[in-house]
């Protein structure tokens, strides 16, 4: 593997964006085929061209020197919605996924530990994200990342 750089997304990585966006979802798709469809697509590419210039959701990639987008990370700057809770700035990690061949290169640690300095420099008081149930390889990584439990999100399917 050449050098790798973690970047801000920009409108040439679509392509890559949108492949590894569709593993994301086919593995989200096998453990929830009641709420994913298999096939579809999370963003059109207008919807990515148009995330990629927002401030407040910065989209980085994993990139090799030659442009290979290997990995990506969709952050989301947040803030409390409730007047009772402190008003301390996060950022949430909306989504994060490493090319399948490129897992076991610690790029998804390198992406993890880039948002980290990221919100810190951006004055936040936490990073957050969301494990779908049932996927056991990206909750251990998390964890493995020393990432705790904040809340559980409960459902009755009807």
């Amino acid at each position: 593997m050449t050098d790798l750089k973690i970047r801000r997304a920009r409108e040439s990585d679509i392509p890559q964006v949108e492949h590894l966006l569709h593993e994301v979802l086919e593995v989200h798709a096998r453990i929830r085929p009641d709420i994913f469809q298999s096939g579809s697509a999370k963003y059109s590419e207008e919807d990515l061209k148009r995330i990629f210039r927002e401030p407040e959701a910065p989209v980085f990639v994993a990139a090799e020197e030659h442009g290979n987008v290997l990995g990506y990370l969709f952050g989301i700057l947040q803030q409390p919605a409730s007047a009772a809770m402190r008003p301390v700035r996060t950022l949430y990690i909306d989504d994060l996924c490493v090319e399948e061949n490129s897992r076991g290169l610690h790029i998804g640690r390198q992406l993890y530990e880039y948002a980290l300095d990221f919100a810190r420099e951006q004055g936040c008081y936490d990073v957050t994200l969301n494990v779908w149930e049932g996927n056991d390889r990206a909750r251990a990584f998390y964890e493995k990342l020393g990432m705790r439990v904040k809340e559980t999100q409960m459902e009755t399917i009807l």
